[in-house]
């Protein structure tokens, strides 16, 4: 089994106008997506990328652009919080207390099986 991430940049998706309050905002958002961002087919290559590319457990995928905003899909390093070991402890425990699944672990910290 293999664990791997991915996140598509800055896409022109409807997902900017889902929290977007106001006028001026979603005025931005417009702007944003048609100036700044890739298409939403273009941002959804690094997840395909992530699913099909012979690449390490554990990658993560993104565009190869400025900031990552936009791009072809490439192995990028995440943020540093991203890599924080214990903001990582805490989010499997919580994520474990609110569905209610466990994992038990082996040596390798890869999960051995499951119960609810």
């Amino acid at each position: 089994m293999l664990s791997v991430a991915a996140h598509p940049g800055y896409s022109a998706t409807n997902l900017q106008f889902a929290a977007t309050p106001s006028r001026i905002e979603r005025l931005g958002s417009v702007v944003l997506n048609r100036v700044v961002a890739q298409s939403a087919e273009q941002g959804a290559l690094p997840t395909l990328y992530a699913a099909t590319a012979d690449i390490p457990g554990g990658s993560f995928v993104g565009p190869d652009g400025f900031q990552e905003m936009r791009g072809k899909p490439k192995v990028v390093t995440p943020t540093r919080a991203a890599r924080d070991p214990e903001a990582a402890q805490r989010l499997w425990e919580v994520s474990e207390q609110l569905t209610g699944v466990t994992f038990a672990f082996a040596g390798s910290g890869a999960p051995v099986g499951s119960g609810a």
